[in-house]
């Protein structure tokens, strides 16, 4: 049997809504996508960037507009039967039967796989082993949201769907989730994840992509997303008269008052002259800050921008996982 050499391709990939012209709303705009065997992506995006409608095609939940995509290198709409026993999907809202308690709800799940972890396993990995006998119905948000995941993780997925896995958690649930996550990737589990806390991607992913309107804007591991981001260094002038502080090459300098921030994309080099300078002068820089870019920041650029003035998909970063 012929392995396929991604655990998720997609080329081309289109959705779009309604059906004249008038309703008409292209959710999703020729993206092209690739997740390999094992590692964790990061599908990221403002509201209404597509990434929901992108996972429901990759997931096999709706037909593709336009363009292909491949899960473990079938069609996940049309070979259905073949994809389904493989995958795990966390939806954003699974709607439980609310009269079944979590365990009828695991055992249900269990019965549509062929090898499937034990109903007390799947509840403990998700801190549910106290919640068994409890209804559906009478969960809080954040005991649903992990209901969700074990039903996800009840049939051993060689591939992992989660939509905003952790949205609603409290932070100690919603770290324990995430170690969970890091676990069943460092087990080999290929894992596919919408967030819009950006600090999770940042932590987990080997490598993210940002969607703006149905487009992939931007994408590669952390470090090669924020690459063309300025880092910032900023401090406050000492009262002390000095001489004026000295062109920084490549740096743009902002003042506010005694307060000055720099940007610039060689850090180290701007932050060695500007020691220098300071040890010339004498003087102490009061509230010395200096840090790279974040894939906040990124992030909200991106979002800023008009995509009319980007390409229809933007060029695949390489480097190796951070």
């Amino acid at each position: 049997m012929t392995v396929a050499p991604h655990a998720v391709e997609a080329a081309g990939l289109r959705r779009r809504y309604g059906t004249t012209a008038a309703d008409s709303f292209e959710a999703v705009r020729g993206l092209d996508l690739t997740v390999q065997r094992g590692e964790l992506f990061a599908l990221l995006g403002t509201n209404g960037a597509g990434k929901t409608s992108t996972m429901e095609l990759i997931e096999g939940l709706a037909r593709p507009t336009g363009g292909t995509v491949r899960v473990l290198g079938h069609d996940p709409f049309r070979e259905r039967a073949a994809v389904r026993p493989r995958i795990g999907i966390m939806l954003q809202d699974a709607g439980f039967p609310g009269d079944l308690t979590v365990a009828e709800t695991l055992r249900g799940w269990a019965g549509t796989s062929s090898t499937p972890r034990p109903v007390a396993e799947a509840m403990d990995l998700v801190g549910l082993a106290d919640r068994a006998a409890v209804r559906v119905k009478q969960l809080s948000g954040g005991e649903k949201r992990r209901l969700d995941l074990a039903v996800a993780l009840i049939g051993r997925p060689e591939v992992l769907f989660l939509d905003e896995p952790t949205t609603g958690l409290d932070p100690q649930a919603r770290a324990a989730v995430r170690q969970l996550v890091r676990e069943l990737r460092e087990g080999g589990t290929t894992v596919l994840l919408t967030t819009h806390y950006l600090e999770e991607a940042e932590e987990l992913a080997d490598r993210l992509a940002i969607l703006h309107r149905g487009r992939v804007v931007a994408r590669g591991t952390v470090a090669e997303v924020i690459a063309d981001r300025p880092a910032r260094i900023g401090f406050e002038l000492p009262e002390q008269p000095c001489e004026p502080l000295l062109p920084l090459p490549g740096a743009e300098v902002g003042f506010d008052g005694r307060r000055v921030t720099i940007r610039t994309r060689q850090l180290q080099r701007t932050l060695t002259e500007l020691l220098l300078w300071a040890d010339r002068q004498g003087v102490a820089l009061i509230g010395l800050d200096a840090r790279s870019a974040t894939l906040e920041e990124a992030f909200l650029a991106i979002a800023a921008e008009d995509p009319q003035d980007r390409t229809e998909e933007a060029p695949a970063l390489t480097g190796a996982r951070r």
